[in-house]
């Protein structure tokens, strides 16, 4: 999968990586997709639930050791 924005949040603890997430997906148009890589233990689920109250929805999880890479549509 192709993303049409990638967002690197590795090194990055909460709030921020939601706070990065949440600018990102404002910046883009609906049916783009952003990849959110991060490796904050609390990530995954934060993005998840920012994703679905903003009503968007992760389509995709992968994760390599302790970072989790989220593909968000808007």
């Amino acid at each position: 999968m192709e993303p049409d924005k990638v967002l690197d949040c590795t090194g990055l603890y909460c709030p921020e990586p939601i706070f990065r997430t949440r600018m990102a997906l404002d910046e883009m148009e609906k049916g783009q997709v952003l990849e959110v890589s991060a490796d904050d233990p609390a990530a995954e689920a934060d993005i998840r639930r920012l994703a679905e109250r903003m009503g968007y929805e992760v389509i995709g999880v992968t994760r390599d050791g302790d970072e989790v890479t989220l593909h968000i549509k808007k």
